[in-house]
């Protein structure tokens, strides 16, 4: 019988992820899902796509703060006492060093992040959006750098390989600026809410830093969703073809 079924094409799994920079969760999450992803069978024909999405879309471009500018924003916020806001800090200090992260809330400079996503929107064109994902992340919790500073991100763009010239240009000329929009129009059509947001093969949605065996549950079943059909037993085997019956020689 002749075989019918054409070699599988290597299988891809897109992974659609939503996320802020001055969100203490996403990098913890960015963080579980890339543990996730290290177990994974699949891991090197997964496609990470990053999609904006801003916290506080009305938070000003400000200057640098002084110390302790993340722990009073969440005590005025929140209505908590200066020592509550610092003991959940510290409560999510613990969960990212779990993690391998080192965050240092005494030193961040709350800011505006409409620039920072332009800025990884344009490291996408160049295949650099996971590295400057990752080097604003860094940058923000770790180092306490000002994001809301058209100087700084040129230094952090041309740090991951971005020419400086150009990153200063187009985040000047708010080139990216429609794509940040429609990354957050896409996430209000989804009814995302909160972040990290993750989507897996434009099918299922993953909602909040999940532990990495749950998202690595998600991520197997998805690829196995969409495994292509596979031919089991012998090419060759008895069976009717083209309206066809033929009956073996005994």
């Amino acid at each position: 019988m002749t075989q019918l079924l054409s070699p599988p094409a290597a299988q891809r799994l897109q992974v659609d992820i939503w996320s802020d920079i001055a969100c203490p969760w996403c990098y913890i999450g960015k963080r579980r899902f890339e543990q996730a992803l290290e177990q994974f069978e699949g891991k090197d024909n997964v496609e990470i796509v990053w999609h904006s999405f801003e916290l506080d879309p009305s938070a000003p471009q400000s200057k640098p703060s002084g110390p302790n500018a993340m722990r009073d924003g969440l005590a005025s916020k929140y209505g908590r006492s200066a020592a509550e806001a610092q003991g959940m800090l510290d409560s999510m200090t613990q969960t990212a060093a779990e993690v391998g992260l080192e965050y240092h809330f005494d030193q961040a400079q709350p800011a505006n992040t409409f620039l920072s996503h332009q800025l990884i929107h344009f490291a996408a064109e160049h295949g650099l959006q996971d590295a400057m994902k990752e080097r604003l992340l860094l940058a923000y919790f770790s180092e306490g750098q000002h994001l809301g500073q058209l100087d700084t991100l040129v230094k952090l763009g041309a740090e991951v390989g971005l020419n400086a010239d150009e990153v200063r240009t187009v985040l000047e000329q708010q080139t990216y600026a429609e794509a940040v929009r429609s990354d957050e129009a896409q996430a209000q059509a989804y009814g995302i809410s909160g972040v990290p947001f993750f989507v897996l093969g434009n099918k299922y949605g993953v909602s909040g830093a999940q532990a990495p065996g749950t998202i690595l549950s998600a991520l197997k079943q998805v690829w196995n969703e969409q495994a292509p059909l596979q031919l089991i037993g012998a090419a060759d085997a008895e069976g009717c073809e083209d309206g066809s019956c033929a009956v073996p020689q005994r």
